[in-house]
């Protein structure tokens, strides 16, 4: 994913300097970025480190390590905060103790071998099973028992030829079917057509992704995350499917240098900018 955004300031043009200062001011003296709130954040920190990479931002920002440091092996995070851990310290060249980390992380594992961020679930989600492949490889690991939670992705599927996050959901959602697809190319699985037409069945007319049927407006995070899926199954977007993305994604563009997250969204943050590069890297 990091890969594919640094492909983006080939779009951006000039504008790539205005992202490069919204990214520099997420970082407060804490040595974290902060949330929407204005409050530093490791999950934000997240997207706030991938923009930096994604941009050529040199340097390390004031006070991370220390900051980092201060989590030790993620006493007290839940999840979610865990798996932010396991990647920002990656980003930080932090390794030591990682072992510690992942084993935090492996007490979500659900019996049917996915995870859940709530400890004691019985199935997996599909985002848990996403949060928790890229802790592993953070840390430089291999996942226990891969194809176990390859077992679990296959009850998440859905009859229309997708996956949900949760079992028995009727229809698919593109969010979990990116996650689902990722993950299996990134384990070296084979893939069928299906989930690539359904997705591609699935773009709205203005060019962007709903997250699932009935949703209000598309939003930007299952447009790049769908797009990233298709990229992972080689399906590339044609000329008028992809300025149409174009033009979505340019529709959520702020000269203040972020990405909004959908029409109705007022605020910008790390994260959602961070997911207009990956799209804007993959229209690339």
């Amino acid at each position: 994913m990091l890969q594919v955004a640094r492909l983006a300031p080939r779009v951006l043009g000039e504008s790539s300097d205005l992202v490069r200062a919204f990214a520099s001011s997420r970082f407060l003296t804490a040595g974290g970025a902060v949330d929407r709130a204005g409050c530093v954040d490791l999950y934000y920190t997240i997207f706030a480190l991938a923009l930096r990479d994604a941009l050529g931002i040199s340097g390390e920002p004031p006070g991370l390590r220390a900051w980092l440091e201060g989590f030790g092996p993620g006493d007290g995070l839940d999840f979610i905060h865990l798996g932010a851990l396991a990647r920002c310290r990656a980003a930080a060249g932090m390794q030591a103790g990682s072992g510690l980390l992942l084993a935090r992380i492996g007490e979500f594992r659900t019996p049917d071998g996915g995870f859940h961020e709530t400890r004691g679930a019985k199935h997996g989600h599909a985002y848990g099973c996403f949060v928790a492949l890229g802790a592993y490889q953070d840390a430089g690991e291999e996942m226990p028992e891969p194809l176990r939670m390859v077992q679990c992705l296959k009850l998440l599927e859905t009859p229309d030829g997708a996956w949900g996050n949760v079992r028995g959901m009727r229809a698919g959602t593109v969010p979990a079917t990116a996650a689902a697809v990722t993950l299996l190319h990134e384990l070296g699985l084979p893939l069928a057509e299906s989930p690539a037409a359904w997705l591609l069945s699935r773009q709205h007319e203005s060019g962007g992704w709903l997250a699932a049927p009935g949703a209000p407006v598309p939003d930007l995070l299952s447009t790049a995350t769908a797009l990233h899926a298709l990229a992972c199954m080689d399906r590339a977007l044609d000329g008028s499917r992809r300025e149409r993305c174009l033009d979505f994604v340019d529709s959520l563009w702020s000269a203040e240098g972020g990405f909004h997250g959908h029409w109705a969204d007022d605020d910008l943050d790390a994260e959602y900018t961070f997911y207009g590069l990956l799209a804007l890297g993959h229209l690339a």
